[in-house]
């Protein structure tokens, strides 16, 4: 068996992903091309829905709100990338396991390899941390993880019977 990436966990994490891409876009729109393009006295009118107060540098306010749109689109562009960084390290770990052992990385465990387990998490979250005999941590999510649990009913077995 192996642990297979959650699908409503994936779909939901892509979902924010593009939303936020798409904000960037609509951020830097309105920062690189609509807002220069517009009159300020406009561009006012546009975002605050009144006429400007006598005395009021509408430039200054332009320029303001242009440099703010700048900020948005990176702001909604890194955290966009935040998020598609990790779904793509959630869904590049690989275990597969059997009533023998695990392969983590690429290398064989006997479940008796298991050092000590973190389970405060497991009964809140669904996560545990099995830490193994040459120094490695194994994370194991059943959020991010279909078969997570069966897998740590598996260590946990091996752990009651020392």
């Amino acid at each position: 068996m192996k642990l297979r990436l959650n699908r409503e966990f994936f779909l939901r994490h892509l979902f924010v992903a593009v939303f936020l891409a798409g904000l960037s876009c609509w951020f830097g729109y309105d920062g690189f091309v609509r807002y220069p393009r517009t009159d300020a006295r406009e561009l006012y009118v546009s975002i605050e829905g009144s006429e400007p107060p006598s005395g009021c540098d509408l430039e200054a306010f332009k320029a303001q709100k242009t440099k703010s749109q700048h900020g948005f689109a990176f702001l909604a562009l890194l955290a966009s990338a935040i998020v598609s960084l990790h779904l793509l390290a959630v869904s590049r770990l690989r275990v597969s396991y059997d009533d023998g052992g695990f392969v983590f990385g690429g290398k064989g465990y006997a479940y008796g390899d298991v050092k000590s387990v973190d389970d405060s998490a497991w009964e809140a979250k669904g996560r545990s941390k099995a830490a193994l005999s040459d120094g490695r941590t194994l994370v194991l999510d059943s959020w991010h993880h279909v078969g997570a649990k069966e897998l740590h009913a598996l260590i946990a077995a091996e752990r009651s019977a020392r």
